[in-house]
């Protein structure tokens, strides 16, 4: 008897953490600047650079090298190790200060530590930039919420899922399945993630 089936429901959704305003990013990374070392500079604001400026969250961050920052195909990218191995153009506002965090780290891991098994990785450097200035705490989930609300503003993503009256991204997740990804160099022309002169 059909009629005597519960209605159906929607299937709950994880949803996304709210963007840092470009005010919050830059409370951050001058937060980042007044740390009192040169190491704990570079380590605070890779942090931020990689979270907002290329999408990183804590498994991707855990690994990261300066060796795997380098300025390629047009931009800057970062190599990412780790159970997603990928390649991630950097957007063009944070290169200067991740490519001096990377140069600063070299072969060192940029966040910090020696061992990328460790736990809470990101939990001291968080603190430091916890300044009592008025900003939320920091939160890599928001960073690269940060990151992603960057690149879709970048394509145009609002644009076309508003003209195609698609609502849900797994339209998108499911329509993009059977196509290939464009290379580095058009990642990096497509994502804002060119050097400028």
């Amino acid at each position: 008897m059909p009629h005597l089936y519960p209605a159906n429901l929607p299937l709950p959704r994880e949803r996304s953490k709210q963007p840092y305003s470009p005010a919050e990013i830059a409370g951050y990374l001058a937060l980042a600047g007044a740390q009192p070392t040169t190491e704990r500079r570079m380590r605070a604001a890779a942090l931020v650079c990689l979270g907002a400026g290329a999408g990183l969250v804590r498994g991707d961050l855990r690994d990261a090298r300066g060796s795997d920052v380098t300025a390629r195909s047009g931009g800057v990218v970062v190599t990412v190790r780790g159970a997603r191995p990928r390649t991630v153009p950097v957007l063009a506002r944070y290169h200067a200060r991740l490519l001096a965090a990377a140069a600063s780290a070299g072969t060192g891991l940029l966040c910090g530590g020696s061992d990328p098994g460790r736990r809470n990785l990101t939990n001291p450097l968080v603190r430091a930039l916890d300044g009592g200035t008025g900003l939320p705490r920091l939160d890599t989930s928001r960073l690269r919420a940060t990151w992603l609300a960057d690149c879709a503003e970048l394509l145009g993503l609002a644009t076309f899922m508003h003209a195609a009256g698609i609502r849900c991204s797994q339209r998108l997740g499911d329509l993009v399945a059977g196509l290939e990804p464009a290379g580095e160099a058009e990642a990096v022309r497509l994502l804002g993630a060119a050097r400028r002169p």
